[in-house]
């Protein structure tokens, strides 16, 4: 028996029993690049998942049996779906159904880059709106410590429902890397539970979809270790990039130093350089433990010095290619008609949140160059609260004669299958932000690294 004094052992039994027989229903809130790969994850190993989201589009594709996320298979949605397993729905009064609530609801900056806790915010007054006995709920959203247990569960008991009595709490931090290929069920997942029961729960849960748990001591504990994962990868990737100025000014190969610096078997990990960072989690996440961090009256100097540096980095981009136009072409980037090759923020995904190149195209038009782009995996930009002027704009094909019409080609996501043989052949220069170029053995003069 599962105890937790003092609570009612019943719904928490009940519930355990139900995890392991896989009577359980899983509901997965938010069914976008997390929540949609665990809500398959879970239909794959026997449950019955619901997966809630307000975006009506999204829940017709997938009534459909279609994917919309690049790197997910439409066969891996419709077998589910075919099978009974997998439903989505907009309806948020059937949050009532699930046994399990997963919420995987974006965590993203103000304008002000301040922490924009509204989707959790909403999605906690849904949940206490049908909240039931018996029931777990489980933040997935990467968020500053102590969110789970300040934001999340007032607002779930305001139900009046309690948790360790009545309903269970945990926060386990999604950790998912799109387009890197980890094999499903490899990552472990870290627990952090409202007490003992509900990190019991947590980890059975997570253990029946074949995840290994490494449980913490508390919620915000889990919660930290996150923001920590990220943090360190946002200032080893902010030293590289200080690395690659100062070494380019030294006339100096930063990927050739890292290449080499790499063989040594300890004391060193190798991170690369880049036009910037993108995606949801390294431009964002930091920035949540240093808003916390004034709660406590901390500096977080380190990380905020990093932030710049990252952040630094198209402005120094869009410098190089300026003064490679002027060298190499005798012209100036007023007018210069470029190609952005890639806007994706990694190679292998089609997603463009906090896209260091949609921050280039930005300040290439301020300083009025005409840059198109090209992105296999985006053929079409989609709307962003930072970059809302460029919603709509179409990829280009990526051909000799559409390389020849351009003054320079800007290489910012080196997706895997892109000719950079064809590129280097027909550019007139070629500004290369990843060493796409030299790593697929195309060299010229008038390749130049930024």
């Amino acid at each position: 028996m599962l105890t937790d004094a003092p609570h009612d052992a019943r719904p928490a039994d009940a519930l355990a029993a139900a995890i392991a027989d896989k009577r359980a229903i899983i509901g997965v809130i938010g069914l976008g690049y997390v929540g949609l790969p665990l809500a398959l994850a879970a239909a794959a190993r026997g449950f019955r998942v619901l997966g809630l989201d307000l975006d009506a589009t999204r829940v017709a594709a997938l009534a459909r049996g279609e994917s919309y996320i690049g790197h997910i298979a439409s066969e891996e949605v419709a077998a589910p779906v075919r099978a009974g397993r997998f439903e989505a729905t907009a309806d948020l009064a059937r949050l009532a159904e699930p046994d399990a609530l997963l919420i995987c609801v974006p965590t993203p900056l103000t304008l002000a880059r301040e922490p924009d806790l509204s989707f959790v915010e909403a999605t906690a007054g849904a949940i206490a709106r049908t909240l039931r006995s018996g029931q777990i709920v489980v933040l997935e959203s990467t968020t500053y410590p102590g969110t789970t247990r300040e934001v999340l569960k007032p607002r779930l008991e305001a139900s009046g429902l309690t948790s360790r009595r009545d309903f269970f709490l945990a926060f386990s931090p999604e950790r998912e890397d799109p387009g890197r290929g980890h094999a499903a069920g490899s990552i472990p997942k870290v627990v952090g539970g409202d007490g003992p029961v509900a990190q019991r729960l947590a980890g059975l849960l997570y253990q029946a979809l074949g995840l290994r748990t490494v449980p913490v001591s508390t919620m915000d504990t889990a919660e930290a270790v996150k923001l920590t994962e990220n943090i360190f990868r946002a200032v080893n990737i902010a030293l590289v990039n200080e690395l690659k100025t100062v070494y380019a000014a030294m006339g100096i190969d930063i990927w050739e130093v890292i290449d080499a610096a790499k063989t040594k078997p300890f004391g060193f990990m190798p991170f690369y350089p880049g036009p910037g960072f993108g995606g949801h989690c390294i431009p964002v996440d930091p920035l949540y433990l240093t808003w916390k961090a004034r709660e406590f009256g901390v500096a977080t100097r380190f990380i905020e010095l990093a932030g710049e540096i990252n952040a630094g980095m198209p402005a120094y981009v869009v410098g190089k290619l300026a003064q490679a136009l002027d060298a190499q072409r005798g012209r100036a980037l007023a007018g210069a008609r470029l190609l952005v090759i890639g806007v994706a923020y990694k190679k292998g995904v089609d997603d463009v949140r906090e896209s260091p190149a949609l921050k280039l195209i930005d300040l290439l038009e301020a300083r009025g160059a005409i840059p198109v782009y090209h992105d296999p995996l985006v053929p079409i930009l989609p709307a962003t609260r930072e970059h809302p002027a460029l919603a709509g704009r179409r990829s280009v094909p990526l051909d000799a004669e559409t390389l020849a019409e351009v003054d320079a080609a800007l290489i910012v996501t080196d997706h895997d299958g892109i000719d950079w043989g064809l590129v280097v052949k027909h550019a007139r220069l070629v500004i290369d932000t990843r060493d796409a170029c030299a790593r697929a053995g195309a060299t010229g003069a008038h390749i130049v690294k930024a």
